[in-house]
Order: structure tokens, then C-alpha cells, then sequence
């Protein structure tokens, strides 16, 4: 059975990304529909995945993190306006591959991610 999961880790503390708030779209042209949002652990993950079940199928989806409060929260100084304050990641899956698990590493000012296993 299919599932997409996620995590994050906090590249400028060295640590995982905890309390971070995700949310998942479902992408339907230029609508976007809210399939879930949920908050990373002490481990920077989410506890469940994000899709599974029938809700897993394909299509294109958007994963936005929060970086800007998750950063605010943990006291570091950022500008008025955050370079990174939402990061978006938009993706397609294929729901003939079993696992799609897409990983967030972030910093003030930079991110990057990956498909992971």
C-alpha cells in the first residue's frame, strides 16, 4: 500500500525540525485542496503519513512548511519580512511506486530537498 511521508531537519541548529507546521494540497489546475496539515515531532517528522489508503493516488501535490514561525518560535533573529518564511514544494506522484517520502532540510536562507526512500 502506498504512503507519503516527510521530515524535516534543521541544517543552522544541527537538529531535527520539531513543531513545525505542514500542510498538504491536492493540485487541481489552480485550485488547491487541503488534504491534511499536521505538526513535526521532537524528531522532526510526522507522526502519520501524510497520505495512504485511497487517498494515495496520483496526481500533483504541494507541501508547505512553515519555516518562518518554526524559526520566530526558536528565538532566531530574522528581518521583518523572512527570506523563508513558507517553503513550497510542488510534486508529482505516481501511485504505482509504493513510497514517495520527501525530506525538508532548511535554514534562515536556504532549503533543499530530495525524493528519499
Amino acid at each position: 500500500m502506498g504512503r507519503l511521508t516527510t521530515h524535516v531537519l534543521d541544517a543552522a541548529h544541527g537538529c531535527p525540525g520539531s513543531a513545525i507546521t505542514v500542510e498538504l494540497y491536492r493540485v487541481d489546475g489552480q485550485r488547491l485542496e487541503l488534504v491534511r496539515s499536521a505538526v513535526t515531532n521532537s524528531d522532526g517528522r510526522v507522526d502519520a503519513p501524510l497520505l495512504e489508503g485511497a487517498a494515495y493516488r496520483s496526481g500533483v501535490y504541494q507541501l508547505q512548511f512553515a519555516a518562518g514561525d518554526y524559526y520566530r518560535a526558536r528565538g532566531t533573529p530574522l528581518p521583518a519580512q523572512a527570506f523563508l518564511d513558507v517553503v513550497v514544494l510542488r510534486f508529482g506522484i505516481d501511485a504505482a511506486q509504493d513510497h514517495y517520502h520527501v525530506p525538508l532540510l532548511i535554514s534562515p536562507y536556504s532549503y533543499s530537498t530530495y525524493r528519499g526512500s
